[in-house]
């Protein structure tokens, strides 16, 4: 489900936002307070036209690394060290009988999630623990620039052990385009390990993916 509302907007979203809207109202998993973060957002995909919906995705997670839902843009950036952990990421994939096609990198949020969903509760913890230092930054990052998907990757921090995040739910959405050359100028923390971050290889291998919901980059 959080794979789902984390995913680039497309028909198959809408047509799943009422099934997901009282999914989200009866999961115990969940907080109160997030819940409601979380149906806050849903409302707003469904009352929105789908090519806004698309136009603000773009703007949130595409402008700027700070935001970026590439977990590895957040380890190794755009360099050659990313290489070696996308293929030990991708090999995870394959172990569950998990295969990606073309266009689409396997760091992707959505994907990763959508991968934990076939892992035991355990594993699946354990997993989101060692992304929780990334989640707990593109979270905070929504939140201050007034974005309602905040609220996904908020979620997670709760699922993965973590202690929620301590900052307060946009007291409304902001409608104008993000800046992301001031994004990534804000972007100075010291990188995070995840999944070891192994050493690089020769070169990134061609993008794949895992399920086509988004446009080319």
């Amino acid at each position: 489900m959080l794979s789902t509302l984390l995913g680039y907007p497309d028909a198959s979203l809408i047509e799943a936002l009422t099934e997901i809207r009282m999914a989200i109202t009866g999961h115990r998993a969940f907080a109160p307070t997030t819940r409601l973060d979380l149906i806050a957002l849903v409302d707003r995909l469904a009352a929105r036209a789908l090519l806004d919906l698309q136009e603000e995705y773009v703007e949130t997670f595409d402008r700027g690394r700070a935001t970026s839902l590439y977990l590895f843009e957040h380890v190794h950036g755009e360099s050659r060290e990313r290489g070696q952990a996308m293929v030990d990421l991708l090999a995870m994939y394959e172990a569950k009988g998990l295969f990606l096609g073309s266009g689409e990198l396997p760091d992707y949020l959505p994907v990763f999630l959508e991968f934990l969903g076939q892992e035991s509760p355990t594993k699946a913890r354990s997993l989101l623990a060692e992304i929780a230092d990334i989640n707990r930054r593109i979270a905070t990052k929504l939140a201050e620039l007034g974005s309602a998907y905040f609220a996904v990757v908020a979620a997670l921090l709760p699922l993965a052990g973590e202690a929620p995040l301590d900052v307060a739910a946009p007291a409304k959405v902001v409608e104008q385009a993000i800046d992301g050359e001031a994004l990534d100028r804000e972007w100075q923390d010291e990188p995070v390990s995840f999944l070891g971050a192994p050493a690089p290889v020769s070169s990134q291998p061609q993008p794949i993916q895992f399920y086509d919901k988004r446009p080319p980059r």
